[in-house]
């Protein structure tokens, strides 16, 4: 037996996802079946397929009271929904099911961690919203909660952690067979901390140790904790509120750290070496990774940020997407992304150009470009539309000055317009979104340091129907955006200041059912 709550999601959703067209969503990022998507949750290989779960709202596309949703893929790109997974039904989570994670048992059946979110009055008569850790049990579309929840109550909190800041589980079983679980947490001095727990059996709980501590540096309250072992170290990945940049770093007030260093398996201590952003452009949050079959470590996020989702009109059908997920490795001490070779099954359509000289001479601009800024250029016969794989690759032309900026401009026409400019002398990328069709006063701009040599620079670009995925330099770096622009926009254009030397490679990507 289903919840009422739970009953009245599901057939909500069957009811309303009739009428999205699939001209309406991105062609293979994925969207909510109906209504809100935030944070990715659960995701999991289990029997074959990869199972990923979603904050949830199927009433409408504004946040609200959070469910689970639930899709389901055998190559990552092409998602099928199923029924909603969780709803706020039960005494210990009736104000929220909150981010978590999946697992899958010795005995096949998949565990679900989650965070169970209570509305309570305190000794002040001030309204307070406890959080606990949660789980659930099932096939994989069906699960029945947990007779003991909550698994892990607010009296398992180390000293002067909060009871309302305390959430998103990420757990694992280990070689050992014992299992772990990482929980976000805010702790006395008011940032983030990372606390872990053990188990033998999954479902009985003690702390064990604070697993990582913020101390103020990196925002506020860290979110959605991940951690993993890769190319030798190890990985935590978290999503701090309330940051401050550093230089050309965490320029998003809700963004992203990576967190590389030595871990002990033993001792289980994790020792940070160096950081660094996920993502640098506006839209991108609260990752989770997955081990696939064949061993790569594979990472999505949800590709929105939390200052700008009131860029969406409230009576659309949906809110919210998936970014593209991407395959990791560590080199130099540094996180490197490249989209998921899944992708590349999906190519069609090939263009190439080698060493097209972009010149400085006869550019226009246009009566809604900024002053300097190139909006129109060079357009190359076959290199056009929303649903492309694009490589590109600039250098400096032989014998020329080196260029002061090298602008794409992406999902185009007389109106509308989204752009990568490439500031060699001052190692900068820049993505900007402003006349992509937005109606509201959000962020639309963001740059990265990027050293180049000579200008030379390659990049990789992924557009969907409503989003862009920058991969810098082999995927050193990576900015995301999520755009509103109209589909009849589909020009390229390159333009430069001075010459330069250009070579392309485009392809269609066709993702059908």
């Amino acid at each position: 037996m289903i919840s009422q709550r739970l009953r009245k999601a599901r057939e909500t959703e069957e009811a309303f996802e009739t009428r999205i067209s699939m001209e309406q969503r991105p062609m293979f990022h994925l969207t909510p079946r109906t209504g809100w998507m935030n944070d990715p949750n659960g995701f999991t290989l289990y029997q074959g397929k990869y199972h990923l779960f979603y904050q949830y709202y199927p009433y409408n596309s504004s946040w609200g009271l959070m469910h689970w949703g639930h899709a389901v893929s055998e190559d990552l790109l092409h998602w099928e929904y199923a029924p909603a997974a969780l709803a706020p039904d039960e005494n210990y989570d009736l104000d929220g099911v909150f981010s978590g994670s999946a697992a899958e048992l010795p005995d096949g059946r998949m565990l679900i961690a989650y965070t169970g979110v209570l509305e309570e009055i305190d000794e002040d008569g001030l309204k307070i919203y406890r959080q606990t850790q949660c789980l659930a049990e099932g096939d994989g579309y069906n699960f029945k909660k947990y007779k003991g929840n909550p698994v892990i109550s607010s009296d398992m909190i180390p000293e002067g952690g909060s009871i309302q800041d305390f959430r998103d589980p990420k757990i694992w079983k280990r070689e050992d067979g014992t299992w772990r679980m990482l929980v976000a947490n805010r702790s006395s001095d008011d940032s983030g901390q990372i606390l872990l727990y053990r188990s033998t059996d999954a479902f009985h709980w003690e702390f064990h140790k604070i697993f990582a501590r913020n101390r103020n540096r990196f925002g506020k309250m860290w979110e959605c904790p991940d951690f993993f072992e890769l190319d030798g170290k190890g990985v935590l990945l978290v999503s701090p509120q309330d940051m401050l940049p550093s230089g050309f770093e965490y320029h998003n007030g809700n963004g992203t750290v990576c967190l590389i260093g030595s871990y002990d398996p033993v001792t289980e201590t994790f020792t940070e070496e160096t950081d660094q952003a996920v993502d640098y452009g506006i839209d991108f949050y609260a990752m989770q990774t997955i081990l696939s079959p064949d061993g790569r470590r594979i990472m999505l996020g949800w590709m929105q940020n939390w200052d700008t989702i009131g860029i969406h009109d409230a009576r659309d059908p949906w809110f919210g997407q998936m970014s593209l997920p991407r395959e990791l490795r560590i080199q130099d001490g540094r996180l490197l992304q490249k989209p998921v070779r899944e992708l590349e099954n999906f190519r069609k359509n090939k263009v190439e150009y080698h060493h097209v000289r972009v010149t400085g001479d006869g550019i226009t601009t246009s009566a809604y470009s900024e002053p300097g800024d190139v909006t129109r250029g060079l357009q190359l016969p076959g290199v056009s539309g929303r649903y492309l794989d694009l490589e590109v690759e600039i250098e400096k032309a032989d014998g020329e000055e080196l260029f002061n900026k090298f602008t794409i401009s992406l999902a185009a026409n007389e109106n509308y317009h989204t752009d990568i400019g490439i500031r060699p002398k001052e190692s900068i990328v820049k993505i900007d979104r402003k006349f992509s069709g937005s109606r509201r006063a959000v962020i639309h701009q963001r740059r990265a340091q990027v050293p180049m040599q000579e200008g030379r620079i390659k990049l990789r670009i992924i557009l969907d129907r409503y989003s862009m995925e920058v991969f810098i330099n082999d995927g050193t770096m990576v900015m995301t955006a999520t755009l509103r622009t109209t589909l009849s926009a589909d020009g390229i254009y390159f333009a430069c200041d001075k010459d330069a030397l250009l070579s392309v490679t485009k392809y269609d990507l066709e993702l059908k059912s």
